[in-house]
């Protein structure tokens, strides 16, 4: 990430969405179909930034006993941005050639409310302590998120952390691929983004309108028909939220993507037979349904949760660099070949997605450990042995080039923080 802030990161990323706003909504009285382009690629950098700076800041703010239910709201947002764009693209509202620039003008409205609303939140409170050593910053940081006057006990876990941890340079994106202590964090991390995308949802969007119209639904209906798959996708992301903390990430996770499969097998046999019987094509609208529910439970904000809880401080822009590469590569990856795979396996094309669901499904559940309620400290040490290292080793957080004496960086930690702001009797 370029610039280390989360906050400032989250703060200047607004200048992106209001520029491609103002591109595409300015683009018809323009008559340019070039601005609207534009407007789509710089809007698309805006979308990354914000899936890499949102959900590491909520994993720096939150306490770990409700920090996968704060991850979710990243996973929420997305539902109610999608459930708020199919609403204003009725008909009625903005859903006409001529009122379409009304619509993308909209994007606007979030942008200037986060710009008004951001400056007065602090930074992360584990950023300001474990890579500035500003205890005091970090206290008031605190304080406002936790909503109380003591929190010496949550500054104290943190710079314990950080104790063990030995280093809080950056790390680059390199030295992380490298990082043998991280490895099966890192692969992990690629796996789940990289189902994330390509387990179908995309492509249900894409057939959705297909399928409610071999239902019978008059064409005119089914924009009001295609709301209840944004107001699904809500209530099963809040109920994500809900339960995350009690059931834990890994059944969300392994069983979202388990249920798609189940749904995934149902659609193909109901889509090639819909003709032969005529109540198949409301089958397909259920199980429709039932796939977005299950990716949204799991799948649809988890990776998120993981990528931030994996890794330490210092190897936490560069994991989130690695996760959204991975996202978004896998996004145009399906953009790019669906229509290919639909034109040659016509309603066999989601076997394809029920394969990778079950093959993600499977690498879930012999590799990744539950990660509730556990410091980043302990998330750690569960993949030691899976990545052949010590404990010693995994702690002691060495990179390729950098092989300092654990009793170098001690010092040199120590001496920074007490150059810093440190509150008395903290440390």
């Amino acid at each position: 990430m370029s610039l280390p802030f989360r906050k400032r990161t989250l703060l200047l990323n607004n200048l992106f969405a209001v520029t491609a706003a103002l591109l595409m909504s300015l683009s018809l009285l323009a008559g340019s179909f070039e601005m609207l382009i534009l407007g789509r690629i710089i809007m698309g950098v805006d979308a990354g930034i914000s899936l890499s700076a949102l959900p590491m800041y909520l994993s720096e703010i939150s306490p770990k006993e409700i920090r996968g239910s704060l991850g979710q709201v990243t996973a929420i947002f997305i539902c109610i941005g999608v459930f708020t764009g199919q609403v204003l693209g009725l008909p009625e509202i903005f859903g006409q050639e001529p009122r379409w620039p009304y619509l993308f003008g909209a994007i606007i409205v979030p942008s200037l409310i986060q710009v008004v609303i951001l400056p007065f939140l602090p930074e992360s409170p584990r950023y300001l302590l474990l890579e500035k050593h500003n205890t005091s910053k970090a206290e008031k940081a605190f304080q406002t998120f936790l909503g109380k006057d003591d929190v010496s006990h949550e500054v104290e876990e943190v710079l314990a952390e950080s104790r063990v941890q030995r280093n809080t340079k950056l790390v680059s994106i390199l030295q992380l691929l490298r990082t043998r202590a991280v490895r099966w964090q890192v692969i992990t991390v690629i796996v789940t983004m990289g189902c994330y995308q390509l387990c179908g949802l995309n492509a249900i969007w894409y057939y959705t309108n297909n399928i409610f119209s071999e239902a019978g639904i008059n064409h005119e209906t089914i924009p009001y028909v295609t709301l209840s798959t944004g107001a699904v996708e809500t209530v099963a992301a809040v109920f994500s939220g809900l339960v995350i903390e009690r059931l834990g990430r890994r059944p969300l996770l392994i069983g979202g993507f388990g249920l798609m499969v189940v749904f995934f097998a149902v659609l193909t046999v109901s889509l090639t037979l819909q003709e032969t019987v005529h109540w198949l094509p409301y089958l397909s609208i259920f199980c429709i349904l039932a796939i977005i529910a299950s990716f949204c439970i799991g799948p649809g904000g988890i990776p998120f949760v993981l990528t931030g809880e994996f890794f330490q401080q210092s190897q936490r822009p560069a994991a989130f660099m690695i996760a959204g590469t991975v996202n978004w590569l896998s996004n145009f990856a399906v953009g790019l070949l669906f229509p290919f795979i639909q034109a040659g396996l016509q309603t066999y094309c989601f076997l394809v997605f029920a394969a990778i669901c079950l093959a993600g499904a499977t690498y879930l559940f012999f590799v990744l450990p539950e990660t509730k309620n556990k410091t980043f400290h302990e998330i750690s040490q569960a993949f030691a042995k899976r990545n052949k290292v010590s404990l010693e080793m995994q702690e002691m957080n060495h990179y390729p080039g950098e092989r300092k004496s654990s009793a170098e960086q001690e010092s040199n930690f120590t001496s920074s923080v007490n150059n810093g702001e440190t509150k008395k009797g903290i440390v």
